[in-house]
């Protein structure tokens, strides 16, 4: 089929790492949008700016996260319609999904521009750093359109079975954004108002190329006035998918904010820490990130096709990949915690001593997170996406959020103790996920005994 990879054929493993590696490296580059923004604030501004760009940046990554897992519909339906070799049923979902996403995109920067300074204040930015992360956030949210545009067509390419394509668009963006970062935030000493703008600048480029290559390479799945109308079967089973998503994600990331807002009451410097520890976690998270959508797409290319048993083995080669890159991070991260955050702030004694008690303990998150992560994937692919909400809010509410507040409590001396509420609400997650699948299996078994 033209402009689609077949992924129901030949080695799991190769094609798990074909289609994730591409993906993983275009999230590094969009995710490093924000590093790269933090390390030149970093080497000309003190706490206080640095504090506003981690804060307006953390707001952006929970936008962007939502986004993506609303997207995850787009891509499943895309995935389930290529392995059944059905052409119009892709037309359709890549129809409205130009219909869901261009409202939501209206209300989304309508919404966020107005509510700016709220969005400040209920974070209980530290008042050093106010002004910066209300400008940051002001001209970050004034682009959203290009965030959504970007995401949507980045889950259209996955759902296609391309992650190339993706990943050569965001490297020419990621090159602009950072030298636009130099000139802005450096030459002419805008602060966080340049680096905002270079991003939304890079994330308008990256729009425009995805554009460009889409039409050029996918003629036979031009869309036509009736792909654009309304069709509520594509709209419903995307949204089926998605929704559940986007709010699990939702709540993942309010959960990160309301750490960020114990952070942010113990002052600027505790703020700082866990702001630059909480981007370097969002960086090495795109691992698993990267294995759940991975695991989506290609796990619902093959349940279209009719091949539930490489699904499942999809599932358990991910979730091998996805630990040992984790627990590969542990180690690096307990032997080198210093030196990786004075990269972002490099005369910030006290910021730089208590970022790396916060990083020794939340980076386990990143091994026991990625249990979850891909089987979450998995449900997605299977049309099952509630259940990873319910694992992930329920983690929230009854383990993530209390032991952060808890310990930074009984621990207000160090960030350390309230770094271990991270894997511990994960560690639930993953003991549900394998769990359900368990029973999911033994029903289906004695279903097919019958």
């Amino acid at each position: 089929m033209n402009g689609t990879v077949d992924l129901t054929k030949g080695s799991i493993l190769k094609n798990l790492l074909r289609f994730s590696l591409p993906y993983l490296l275009s999230c590094f580059l969009q995710t490093f949008y924000g590093l790269a923004d933090l390390f030149v604030i970093g080497r000309f501004y003190g706490a206080g700016s640095i504090t506003g760009v981690s804060v307006g940046s953390q707001v952006m990554h929970m936008l962007t996260v939502i986004i993506m897992g609303l997207a995850m519909g787009t891509t499943v339906s895309i995935s389930r319609a290529a392995g059944a070799g059905d052409e119009k049923q892709i037309r359709a979902a890549i129809g409205q999904t130009v219909r869901i996403f261009a409202v939501t995109a209206v209300i989304l920067t309508a919404v966020l521009t107005a509510g700016t300074r709220l969005v400040v204040n209920i974070l209980s930015t530290p008042p050093e750093a106010e002004s910066e992360a209300y400008r940051y956030l002001l001209i970050c949210f004034a682009g959203v359109p290009f965030v959504i545009a970007y995401n949507v067509l980045s889950a259209i390419f996955r759902g296609l079975g391309d992650t190339k394509t993706p990943l050569a668009i965001v490297a020419c963006a990621g090159v602009i954004n950072i030298g636009l970062d130099f000139a802005l935030v450096g030459g002419l000493h805008m602060g966080a108002a340049g680096a905002a703008a270079a991003t939304v600048a890079s994330q308008a480029i990256s729009v425009g190329l995805a554009l460009g290559y889409l039409k050029r390479s996918s003629r036979r799945l031009a869309l036509s006035r009736e792909d654009l109308g309304k069709n509520r079967p594509a709209s419903s089973a995307i949204l089926r998918v998605g929704v559940p998503v986007a709010v699990q994600d939702g709540c993942i990331q309010v959960g990160f904010l309301i750490i960020t807002v114990i952070a942010n009451r113990r002052g600027v410097d505790a703020a700082a820490a866990v702001g630059i520890v909480e981007k370097l976690i969002s960086f090495l998270f795109l691992v698993p990130s990267a294995m759940l959508s991975s695991v989506s797409a290609i796990a619902a290319q093959n349940l279209g096709a009719g091949q539930p048993e490489r699904a499942r083995k999809t599932l358990f080669a991910a979730t091998a990949v996805t630990v040992a890159a984790g627990l590969f991070f542990v180690v690096v991260c307990h032997l080198w915690p210093e030196p990786i955050l004075r990269i972002f702030a490099n005369e910030e004694e006290t910021v730089i001593r208590m970022g790396a008690d916060y990083l020794r303990s939340y980076v386990f998150d990143c091994a026991v997170a990625g249990i979850h992560f891909c089987f979450s994937g998995y449900f997605c692919a299977c049309e099952k996406s509630l259940l990873s909400f319910v694992h992930n809010f329920a983690s929230i509410v009854l383990v993530r959020v209390p032991g952060a507040i808890w310990a930074s409590a009984r621990f207000p001396e160090s960030l350390y103790p309230m770094g271990w509420a991270a894997p511990a609400g994960s560690a639930f997650s993953a003991l549900f996920c394998v769990t359900v699948f368990l029973l999911w299996e033994r029903k289906k078994r004695q279903t097919a005994g019958e």
